[in-house]
């Protein structure tokens, strides 16, 4: 009578070191996740407790919000009043040393809302010193020209509008590209300007929108339309 082998015992498989990492983990961040739920449970008792730290804290934030919006709102009123008073004559233009004359461009454009006007104008502005965004979303890059003998000095021509037609739109990603001089323009360089879609601001035009509170966009012809709807489209 043969004997029957008792079956073979089944091997258990330790986890691997990467299960017994994860598992490790897993119980550490129970751990913490304890101790955190603890925390704020102790946190709101004594909260609850001492209500009063509550009624203190409201009030504090209460006020710290009411400074912040009464600065705010005070500090618009200031640029408002500021923006509506910048005027400037042609005299006062012709006065200025030609990077003045650059930042009174950019005040001008500020003037008219476009709240990040900046001057860039200096040596390798690659005939960009004012770069804006107006508040329908065209992007405008400016090239100045400034002479302090106005229509006396010397004018400016095709060159002048070639250099801004280069680098307006392919390089500073212009939608609208523009010259402002408070001096003369040639002939020559007004139609060049119309072929290839520049604005020019000549001396007259300067002076109707240094002196007024029209954005300049109302007085060029041919502007590109608006990039976004808004509510002065």
């Amino acid at each position: 009578m043969t004997r029957r082998r008792p079956p073979a015992r089944r091997r258990t498989r330790r986890p691997s070191k990467r299960q017994q990492q994860r598992d490790a983990q897993l119980l550490a961040l129970v751990v913490v996740a304890t101790a955190v739920i603890g925390l704020v449970v102790m946190v709101v008792n004594w909260l609850l407790a001492h209500r009063w730290v509550l009624l203190v804290a409201l009030v504090l934030a209460v006020l710290a919000g009411a400074g912040w919006l009464r600065a705010r709102q005070q500090q618009a009123r200031w640029d408002a009043v500021r923006s509506q008073g910048l005027r400037y004559e042609l005299s006062q233009l012709d006065a200025l040393h030609y990077a003045k004359f650059e930042e009174a461009v950019r005040d001008l454009m500020r003037r008219d809302g476009c709240r990040d006007a900046q001057r860039v104008g200096g040596g390798g502005d690659l005939g960009a010193d004012v770069k804006a965004t107006d508040p329908l979303g065209r992007r405008w890059v400016i090239q100045c020209k400034h002479r302090r003998d106005g229509t006396r000095g010397s004018a400016v021509g095709t060159p002048d509008l070639q250099v801004l037609n280069g680098t307006a739109r392919p390089v500073h990603g212009a939608d609208v590209a523009v010259i402002v001089t408070n001096g003369r323009v040639t002939g020559p360089a007004v139609d060049f300007a119309k072929q290839q879609r520049l604005h020019v601001v000549d001396r007259q035009t300067l002076a109707v929108w240094a002196s007024g509170s029209r954005p300049l966009w109302e007085l060029l012809r041919a502007v590109p339309p608006p990039r976004r709807p808004t509510s002065l489209s």
